[in-house]
């Protein structure tokens, strides 16, 4: 297989990629699960490239013609479901979302995005291969509504925020108690690609999952699935502090996540390459690290204000921001 061969002759690199994108869109469309149905069953919030749609084509770097990352060459896209906060009324809340302290000043909401070799801080010498055209994949499902292993998904976690640097511990439900600063979501999908399939049906089995915990490295890649791409993670940080006065008397956690899900274990996130031409492949040959990767040393950067002009617009109408009767696509129905 051609891209298996060209990954095990190349040689060895030390990337890591961290960089911000503000939100392009929140709304309820889902192109991997549910394409082409508008609305999508719950509400997503998405970063990236405005190629995207209720219906996604196979190479969207060719479609978008801006992106709210901060690398302007990847217009691929990112989306989480959105966390609401349930007033002890019965009414809803969208939890707005906050910047990482580790980015640029003034990006609007959005994720901090991570493409990583081997782990956060040292990275490892393997030759990583980057994704391709028409590639994309989720991690994670909200079918789960009990814990579905010892601790829940490995790399799927919540952090309850004393500030913007917390990063531990990493929980596998909600915090059961109000947080300073805030909860972070984090998402880490599998890094081993069985160097055939850019789906599946299922948008994971062409994927093998060697992720353990936070970014600790990840173990070797199976005779099944042999090609090492980059270790793709999403963080994304809730502002649930203007809620902390209104937590339950009875100490139960308020916040739920878009479908419903008020334990967690459901928490997924979807992923769409749409990076142009080789760039990706570029910073994964490059031994440049976070900060370093920027102003073409390999990648080429945009400003906040770039970013932020980024948007699409939304095909829904319904309302997202004020107090709710219920979650948009869940009806009347009690959760």
């Amino acid at each position: 297989m051609k891209w298996l061969s060209l990954s095990l002759l190349a040689g060895s690199a030390d990337a890591a990629l961290r960089f911000g994108c503000s939100t392009v869109s929140i709304q309820r469309l889902d192109p991997l699960v549910e394409p082409g149905k508008i609305p999508s069953a719950h509400v997503h919030q998405i970063v990236g490239g405005n190629a995207f749609n209720a219906t996604m084509g196979t190479n969207i770097a060719d479609e978008a013609t801006c992106t709210t990352c901060t690398f302007s060459e990847n217009l691929s896209n990112y989306w989480t479901a959105v966390m609401f906060f349930r007033h002890p009324n019965g009414t809803y809340k969208r939890v707005p979302l906050m910047q990482n302290s580790a980015l640029p000043n003034g990006i609007n909401g959005g994720m901090t995005i991570y493409y990583t070799q081997q782990d956060f801080s040292s990275n490892g010498n393997q030759k990583i291969t980057a994704f391709k055209p028409g590639f994309r994949m989720t991690v994670g499902s909200p079918m789960y509504s009990v814990q579905p292993g010892a601790r829940g998904n490995p790399g799927l976690r919540f952090v309850c925020l004393e500030d913007k640097s917390t990063r531990f511990p990493e929980l596998p439900t909600f915090p059961d108690r109000p947080c300073r600063g805030g909860i972070m979501t984090v998402h880490h999908f599998p890094a081993c690609w069985d160097g055939k399939n850019l789906d599946s049906p299922d948008h994971q089995s062409h994927m093998y999952n060697t992720v353990r915990e936070a970014f600790a490295p990840a173990g070797p890649c199976p005779a099944s699935h042999p090609v090492r791409m980059p270790q793709l993670a999403f963080e994304t940080l809730w502002d649930t502090t203007q809620f902390n006065s209104m937590w339950p008397a009875d100490g139960k956690n308020p916040f739920v996540l878009s479908y419903g899900d008020e334990l967690g274990y459901g928490t997924h996130a979807d992923y769409v390459f749409g990076w142009k031409g080789d760039a990706l492949q570029r910073a994964m040959d490059s031994p440049c690290m976070f900060q370093a990767c920027e102003d073409g040393r390999p990648l080429k950067t945009q400003s906040v204000q770039a970013m932020n002009a980024c948007q699409v617009k939304s095909q829904v109408d319904e309302d997202l921001d004020g107090w709710l009767k219920h979650l948009p696509g869940q009806g009347e129905v009690d959760i």
